[in-house]
Formats: structure tokens, sequence, C-alpha cells
């Protein structure tokens, strides 16, 4: 199973305000493994950031005067998506910029839902943990799961840290302390690869039952009748 783990920054909260995306970061997983394809771009948003987005993820308009705009790479983008699940949180306002931008892009693609499956791990957080904070940040804490990093926004790095929560959400582990080898193969993610655990030497005790225990079982046996199928087991000694 392909997934891409999707996050975007913006110049501001409302599409309806004809906010944009300045930032689009996505990463691969294959299988629930991560792999080392990635998709990342910032883009030009053609119209000024507003001074509390700059806040959340530090870019600014210098920054974004000399990157492409969407039109440029939304068909690399769209090629890298194509066919994979989508896992986003908070999946709706994403949804909402890529489709505004698709729009604005003059794109023949009106609805990126149409190209790609989406999961929305918001949700499926608030259905596991209902009544509970289940901001990013707060499911790094619940899972124990290092987002020192994150002083500020950034997209590929959210997409980092989402597919750590994404695996623990669905009970997968992103990272065991065991003394495995570190993995430095997706771009210092620094996720430690499971040991192999080997049960080479392991010598398991068998207890068989105590007198009481088996003048139990055959008093049971006695209630089931002559058609049960327990009388045919022979009981460890």
């Amino acid at each position: 199973m392909r997934q891409i783990i999707l996050d975007t920054e913006t110049t501001g909260l409302e599409v309806s305000a004809d906010h944009r995306i300045i930032e689009i970061g996505c990463i691969e997983l294959v299988d629930r493994r991560l792999t080392d394809r990635r998709f990342h771009a910032f883009l030009n948003p053609g119209r000024a950031i507003d001074p509390g987005a700059i806040e959340v993820h530090g870019i600014t308009d210098a920054f974004v005067a000399d990157k492409p705009s969407f039109a440029d790479v939304v068909d690399d983008f769209l090629k890298f998506v194509a066919g994979a699940e989508l896992v986003i949180h908070n999946a709706p306002f994403d949804i909402g910029f890529i489709n505004h931008e698709l729009k604005r892009a003059g794109h023949a693609l009106a609805d990126i839902c149409e190209h790609c499956q989406v999961l929305d791990t918001l949700a499926l957080a608030r259905r596991m943990h209902p009544g509970q904070r289940n901001s990013l940040d707060a499911l790094c804490k619940r899972y124990e799961i290092d987002n020192s990093q994150r002083t500020l926004h950034g997209a590929l790095l959210d997409a980092e840290i989402l597919a750590e929560v994404y695996l623990s959400l669905t009970g997968g582990q992103a990272a065991l302390s065991l003394g495995g080898a570190t993995d430095t193969s997706r771009g210092g993610s620094g996720l430690e690869l499971p040991r192999p655990v080997t049960r080479d030497g392991f010598v398991l005790a068998v207890v068989g039952p105590t007198d009481a225990e088996k003048a139990a079982h055959d008093e049971l046996l006695e209630k089931l009748g002559p058609n049960a199928l327990w009388p045919a087991i022979t009981l460890p000694h």
C-alpha cells in the first residue's frame, strides 16, 4: 500500500480570502515503511503573507519571491501523489487549499480527492481519543514522539512528524529504543530500526494440571455428556 504523508503552509487561514499555499511537503510510505522519496517545494503565492502566518511558519515574502508558482510544480506534484492515499492532519484544510490552487492554475483536475484517497489523522485521533487534545504537538506528547525541532511549523518537518504519529495511531511503532541501528537514509529523520529478537536458547516450561484441576476437568466433561470432544485430549502430567 502506498501512502503519502502531506502537509502545507499557507499565506493565511482562509481560502475564501484567496490565501495561497507557500510550501508543500510530502513523504512516501510503502507498506507502512518510510522510503527515501519526497516531494518538497516552496512556492511564490503572488500575494502578501499575513503577519500572523509568518509567526507560525517563519516564511517571509522575501524568501518566496524567487520561488516557482503552484502552476509551475503542479504536474510534478500530481505525478508524485497519483494513486496514493494522502495522510493529512486536519485534511479539509489542506485539501481545500490544494483544490483552490488547482482551480487558480486552470488545471483539468478540480478535486484532488478524484486523484487520491484521503485519510484525516485528526478525525482518526478524535475517534481514538475523544475529549482530548489532538493537535500534532499533543499527539507527539501522548505517543512520546520527539518534536523538539518543531519551533516553527514547516511542511516537510511536519510531514515527517506526522508519519511517526500516524504509525503510532494505527498500531505501528516508528521508533524503538532497543539499541537498534539508526536509519540515516531518510534525510536525517533519525528513526531507529527495530532490533530483531531471537528465540535461540529459550526453554519454555510446560506446567501440567494439579490433581484438583484434573478432577474439576473430569467433572465438567461428565456434565457435557458423551458428545464432548475433550475426552480425546490427553492432559499432560
